[in-house]
């Protein structure tokens, strides 16, 4: 265990820190501000926004950002072993990044993530404090001892949909008290939506579970030789690596149906439902061609297929949040 630097600030030259522990690509970092942006938009739907609104949105996307860097370099902390096999150059596995830093620096993004939360609504706090939990046992207790099938990937979708959630919520407990439901709780606050609203949610919660869930299977065929030594149950080690491909596939397809009924039952236009559905085509193709590969190409195809999908799942989101974003500007100034 390496002990902390001397007179050395955490956060010294944060950009540098965090291009040196991971190679995130720029698209990918925009790509999050985008999606954090959007639940709460999409909720809120096609309205006049005050100044509370766009609060609302500054801090759910400070909140998200944070929480998604927290979860990853706890992640790190606790699946160092695991690392040293599947990603031996990540600079916590190599020792490149000490643990009392590394440490140091997840207790700040995790504060910015409750302080963010907490500056939108109670219940928003409580939102990413149960994830929080969640995340804390599953990364270093559950998934390693739980022997459940495909334990680690099943549960491990669960940490994205907080993001789908949190937008709902962020604004339920912050807008006017006009939904059908309405609870009222002392010391915490008020909360209102409708069941209209709540069966979006729900829809939207499944389709970023099983969108994630399609691009994690593929990359789980890669680090099966890691994952099995390390007694992590992923669906390649509980059902092969062959029937790993095919549920991905499977996943896909599902992930694109409810993409589709998210367009029907939302306020989304076919500025988000043409290219989403080029994007869908594309990705279940190159799934199918992961199913028909073996061996080694499998291992190779499987990195591929899930950064892919990933990508899909980061703009499908993206998507979200241009067409609303399109939607408003015509409200406001009818362009079209």
């Amino acid at each position: 265990m390496n002990k902390p630097e001397k007179n050395e600030f955490i956060l010294k030259k944060p950009l540098k820190f965090f291009f040196k522990w991971r190679n995130f690509p720029l698209h990918e970092l925009v790509s999050y501000i985008l999606m954090y942006a959007s639940i709460p938009m999409l909720a809120y739907g096609i309205r006049s926004y005050n100044f509370e609104i766009i609060l609302i949105i500054i801090f759910s996307i400070i909140s998200l950002y944070s929480g998604f860097f927290a979860a990853l370099i706890w992640n790190d902390l606790t699946d160092k072993d695991i690392d040293k096999i599947v990603h031996p150059t990540r600079p916590t596995a190599s020792g490149k990044i000490g643990f009392w830093k590394f440490f140091g620096v997840a207790l700040f993004f995790s504060a910015l993530t409750f302080i963010s939360a907490i500056m939108i609504s109670i219940w928003c706090l409580g939102i990413v404090g149960l994830m929080a939990l969640f995340v804390t046992f599953h990364d270093k207790y559950l998934k390693k001892k739980v022997k459940l099938p495909a334990y680690s990937e099943v549960f491990t979708p669960v940490q994205w949909i907080t993001v789908a959630i949190f937008g709902y919520i962020a604004i339920w407990s912050t807008s006017p008290r006009i939904g059908e439901y309405k609870l009222d709780i002392p010391y915490v606050g008020y909360i209102s939506f409708s069941a209209y609203a709540l069966q979006n949610m729900v829809l939207l919660v499944l389709f970023t579970y099983f969108i994630d869930n399609a691009h994690d299977l593929p990359e789980g065929i890669h680090d099966v030789v890691g994952d099995k030594k390390l007694g992590v149950n992923t669906y390649a080690i509980s059902f092969g690596v062959k029937n790993t491909a095919k549920i991905s596939f499977i996943m896909f397809f599902i992930s694109g149906i409810l993409g589709i009924l998210l367009y029907f039952r939302t306020i989304l236009s076919p500025i988000f439902l043409i290219p989403f559905i080029c994007m869908w085509v594309y990705i279940l193709y190159s799934s199918y061609k992961l199913i028909l590969s073996d061996g080694e190409e499998m291992k190779k195809m499987g990195v591929i297929v899930g950064r892919k999908g990933f990508d899909f799942f980061l703009m499908s989101y993206n998507l979200i949040f241009i067409d609303v974003f399109l939607q408003l500007i015509n409200y406001h100034y009818s362009i079209i």
